[in-house]
């Protein structure tokens, strides 16, 4: 079995696998607030991980906030940013047309709150048109409220200029919410040199447990709490915390630490695959080729053949992808990706996503590309017909 389906779920990596089982065997499980031994014990094993975050993510521990995950990261910061920032006259948001729906829902409901919704365009290589970008900002700035642009794509894996965009919102005091989940584990990132004002991710892209997550926040006392609780995280996130998955974000961060080198091997075992299904079939479309890309994801199209056809036939050989498309009466629809990007519905409805991790054996390029192989042939022929 091989599964390519990283970008919507890593599997737990094998770290955290021997960490967890280790520690659900030996204890201690308290609540992390009680003032007794083994609450201080849990409290203290939390906190270190919360340090081993930092140091991975090149951020302070005080701006290290632990949550469920970067959709509510999100949210609280756009909560925190906006919360009165039409007193000050400002009263614009700019995400781009390629954020997760996370982003874009939050920009909708607070356009409801009477603020204006800009969406900046997107090249056709996949990256935010930063000339357009600086434009609006030179016009606005002092009527932008904030700025989110994500660090890399989940569908093409194509990397944004967030360091660019980070100076220039440092530059025109604009708040900057970088969606950074598809990023990091993938490659190295630092918090402190990215200049980012707000950064999320979700453990479960890169290793650890699922509803587990982290708000990078430059100031974090400019935060407002979504989860108001009992105080906990400094008052910033409240509710009892999930130290046991927060204990498995420090792991999986070592990790991809510790094998973060063999994403290399991976990019260029991804660009041989990528190369050569290509010159198998030169009708093929690599979506986002032209820009830099996180090491492990192809977003690939056949023109005219149905990409959730090719998942099945893949699945068939127990190969696990995805598309990016959304069904209607099983039709399949050009994500809102691709049509920012400019991309037709007769490739856009082809893509397949191929999205692997440094746990991946390189060997499973070659056989995603037989089985690629296979179900272009076959689909070729029946499209035919």
């Amino acid at each position: 079995m091989i599964y390519a389906d990283y970008n919507g779920s890593a599997p737990i990596c094998d770290d955290v696998k021997e960490y967890f089982i280790k520690r659900l065997q030996d204890g201690p499980f308290a609540n992390p607030n009680a003032i007794h031994r083994l609450g201080t014990k849990v409290l203290t094993a939390m906190e270190n991980s919360r340090a081993v975050c930092a140091k991975a993510l090149g951020a302070k521990y005080s701006q290290v906030i632990f949550n469920s995950g970067a959709t509510e990261g999100i949210t609280q910061v756009f909560h925190s940013v906006l919360d009165k920032a039409l007193d000050d006259g400002r009263d614009i948001i700019i995400t781009s047309g390629i954020e997760h729906s996370a982003i874009i829902n939050c920009a909708k409901f607070y356009e409801t709150k009477g603020y204006v919704y800009k969406v900046l365009p997107t090249l056709g290589n996949g990256v935010v048109d930063l000339n357009i970008l600086r434009e609006w900002v030179k016009e606005n700035k002092k009527r932008i409220a904030m700025i989110s642009i994500m660090a890399a794509n989940n569908e093409t894996g194509v990397v944004q200029p967030f360091k660019v965009i980070a100076d220039l919102c440092n530059d025109n005091a604009i708040p900057f919410l970088c969606d950074t989940t598809q990023f990091i584990g993938k490659s190295e990132f630092s918090f402190k040199e990215s200049g980012i004002d707000y950064a999320v991710t979700s453990g479960h892209k890169f290793g650890a447990l699922t509803g587990t997550g982290i708000l990078l926040a430059k100031y974090p006392n400019k935060l407002n709490a979504l989860i108001i609780g009992g105080g906990q995280e400094k008052g910033i996130r409240g509710g009892t915390q999930n130290y046991l998955g927060y204990e498995t974000l420090a792991v999986a961060l070592a990790s991809f630490e510790k094998n973060g080198g063999k994403y290399l091997d991976l990019k260029i075992k991804k660009l041989e695959f990528e190369a050569e299904i290509k010159k198998r079939f030169p009708q093929v479309v690599i979506l986002g080729e032209e820009a830099e890309r996180v090491p492990s994801t192809t977003y690939v199209a056949f023109p005219g053949i149905h990409g959730q056809a090719v998942q099945i036939e893949l699945e068939s050989e127990d190969i696990f992808v995805t598309t990016s498309s959304a069904c209607s009466d099983n039709e399949p629809v050009t994500s809102k990706v691709l049509k920012a990007m400019g991309v037709s519905d007769e490739i856009g409805r082809g893509v397949v996503r191929i999205s692997l991790g440094h746990c991946s054996p390189l060997e499973s390029y070659d056989k995603i590309l037989d089985a690629l192989t296979k179900a272009y042939e076959k689909l070729g022929k029946i499209k035919s017909f």
